[in-house]
């Protein structure tokens, strides 16, 4: 896909990782930067309606949020998660760069969105050398 924002290794990445620890709960999961965003999946019993721009732009106030948060007394921020009537969005961000990615399930334990959490962190990690790498070819 010539106008994708991730590598087709990394959209499996993403893939497998949030169906490892979410499971069949996982409604979506949408890649972002401070410039785009690309939804790298969708389940099959929702529709493409979502407006990701403007999803996008307020999840990227979390870029700023997240400096903010550094040294407080709550510790290092982990992930936000968002409560709706029909599921859940936690949102994870690449700690150096301004890029991240949100992930849409149905209703799990604080549990799972912590493991959620964790797993994407080195997956974004790996998005931002390969992009490093990449930039400097």
């Amino acid at each position: 896909m010539a106008d994708s924002l991730l590598e087709s290794s990394a959209v499996d990445e993403l893939q497998s990782v949030c169906r490892t620890a979410v499971g069949d709960e996982l409604r979506s999961i949408t890649y972002y930067t401070s410039e785009g965003v690309e939804q790298v999946y969708l389940r099959s019993d929702l529709d493409r309606t979502a407006d990701l721009v403007g999803f996008a732009e307020l999840e990227r106030a979390g870029f700023r949020a997240q400096n903010l948060y550094r040294n407080s007394q709550l510790g290092e921020y982990r992930a936000t998660v968002r409560m709706f009537e029909h599921g859940y969005l936690t949102r994870v961000i690449d700690d150096d760069r301004e890029h991240g990615v949100w992930v849409t399930t149905d209703s799990l334990s604080m549990e799972r969105f912590e493991e959620l959490s964790a797993a994407l962190k080195p997956v974004l990690r790996e998005i931002s050398l390969e992009s490093e790498a990449e930039s400097e070819a």
